[in-house]
């Protein structure tokens, strides 16, 4: 990419080369129009996608018991938890700054570690089990890349006061219910589930002690997906460099101690009762890996006595989720699809969400034991999924169009607008005084179902013309001959002015052939 000028054009200028200001740099008037690396604005049809989705999801939050909370996005720092990526600087992996009274503040990193002070917050005022949903960004400062952004919306759901393992098996429930409210059913989906606590046991087998080279044993497992075998076992002896020339230091594990680490988390596949098996011969007579094995075996009989079989959650040693404070059980949902990639590569759509038990995370404030359990959706990867998966029949459709034919009309015009939109019809007035060609050409971008069309002899005539524009299109495909289209006209009709709404309402209430429903 090559150096872009900004600023005006006959004063001073900045000069930025792929984002970044060069050392030449001298003062300008202007500021450039860019964004922060790892941020994206969000069109119309985005945002749209996006509420539907989290309406959805909600909806099955609220079926379960879950009540709505609303934590600020600002936090203390020390209240973010040690799950932070280093502790040592407090504006490593967050986005942090120091408030008026020189402490440090930072925005928040999930939703989890907020609740955990509201809960600690709150104190005994709290009604227990506190189970409650929250929807909202969160911010992280790491490296972005292809789908990696540093701001992105989470759609949390926790039970707050219960080491019950009912909670752990709800965990899977509420995901298969909520992925399938969205349309992804069983065989397109699969909730994974592991419990930190047989790895931890596998690990004190092979004298692996050391809590903090323990949580780099995490991260580099956690890693298995995206990076693969070979790069984890690097992570996991002296480090990895990646492509860019980055390096990441590894855990220092000797090769034995490699191997054992990577016996675990191959040690998948099967049934429940398969995977349970093998992880109670790794794990020994280690007494926390046990409590591990023996916690997967009683969700195994709730998620059975559910109906959730194992083609909706499966045990998987390789989920071990990346943050510090996951206590038990972890959880990850993942769509089992496969797609294509503008490169023709088949690639598949991955992790959408994750969750896990934390028993610790309120204690770190009150010094109180106090279980919670819980997860969250990825609401920004999973509709970019949903996107992938239905292509363009996952954008939202637009307003209907209003055009003007006679400017001395406008109150008319308007007329018709307010009763489209009385009776829950979105609609606009097309508002400038353009071509009849430009005006439907703008409907078409709009993505609008309908247009309206009234000129001076359909008002003489106490009729409207409705033009229902998804349909005239995919009609327009199979006639070849200009005439055979004016005499048939079939996607455009006069109506009665008085039947404008019904014929409208017609139109807005089927889907669009070939342009996906509104």
């Amino acid at each position: 990419m090559g150096s872009t000028p900004i600023g005006s054009t006959d004063g001073p200028r900045d000069t930025y080369v792929a984002g970044r200001r060069s050392l030449a740099h001298v003062s300008t008037d202007r500021p450039s129009a860019r964004l922060p690396s790892g941020f994206a604005d969000a069109r119309a049809e985005d945002v749209l996608a996006r509420q539907a989705l989290v309406d959805t999801v909600v909806g099955v939050y609220r079926l379960h018991g879950f009540e709505a909370l609303e934590t600020p996005a600002l936090e203390y720092l020390d209240a973010l938890g040690k799950h932070l990526p280093d502790e040592d600087a407090p504006d490593e992996g967050v986005f942090a700054l120091r408030d008026d009274d020189d402490q440090w503040i930072a925005l928040r990193y999930d939703l989890t570690a907020p609740l955990a002070r509201f809960v600690a917050q709150a104190g005994q005022h709290l009604v227990r089990p506190f189970r409650r949903y929250q929807v909202g960004p969160v911010w992280r400062r790491e490296k972005p890349g292809p789908g990696r952004f540093r701001q992105f919306t989470q759609c949390d759901f926790d039970t707050v006061g219960s080491a019950s393992v009912g909670v752990d098996a709800e965990v899977c429930a509420v995901l298969s219910a909520a992925l399938e409210a969205l349309g992804i059913g069983p065989g397109e989906y699969v909730v994974r589930v592991n419990d930190r606590r047989v790895l931890t046991g596998v690990l004190h087998r092979a004298g692996i002690a050391d809590a903090r080279a323990q949580l780099t044993v995490l991260r580099a497992v956690d890693k298995l997906d995206r990076l693969g075998p070979d790069a984890v076992a690097e992570l996991l002896g002296e480090g990895r460099t990646d492509a860019s020339g980055d390096r990441t230091p590894g855990a220092g594990l000797a090769p034995a101690q490699v191997d054992a680490v990577l016996g675990f988390v191959r040690s998948g596949g099967g049934s429940r009762a398969d995977v349970i098996g093998r992880l109670d011969a790794l794990v020994g007579d280690d007494d926390v890996g046990r409590s591990g094995v023996d916690e997967l075996a009683r969700m195994a009989e709730l998620l059975d006595a559910s109906g959730l079989g194992d083609d909706r959650v499966v045990f998987d040693p390789t989920v071990v989720r990346g943050l510090a404070y996951y206590t038990g059980p972890v959880f990850e949902a993942e769509l089992t699809a496969e797609i294509r990639d503008e490169k023709g590569r088949v690639r598949a759509i991955g992790s959408v969400a994750g969750g896990g038990r934390y028993d610790d995370l309120v204690e770190r404030f009150t010094g109180e034991k106090v279980p919670a359990c819980g997860a969250s959706i990825g609401v920004d990867r999973l509709l970019a999924a949903q996107r992938l998966l239905a292509g363009e029949a996952a954008v939202p459709r637009g307003p209907v169009v209003v055009t003007v034919m006679d400017r001395d009309r406008l109150g008319d015009y308007q007329a018709m607008v307010a009763e489209l939109r009385a009776a829950g019809i979105a609609a606009e007035l097309y508002p400038d005084e353009r071509s009849f060609k430009a005006q439907m050409k703008y409907a078409d971008r709009r993505r609008s179902p309908a247009a309206v069309i009234a000129g001076s002899q359909e008002f003489e005539a106490g009729e409207v013309q409705v033009k229902d524009l998804a349909l005239g299109e995919e009609l327009a495909k199979g006639i070849a001959d200009r005439d055979e289209w004016r005499t048939g006209q079939p996607a455009q009709r006069s109506v009665p002015r008085s039947g404008l709404v019904e014929a409208v309402a017609a139109i807005v209430g089927r889907p669009a052939p070939g342009r996906g429903g509104g």
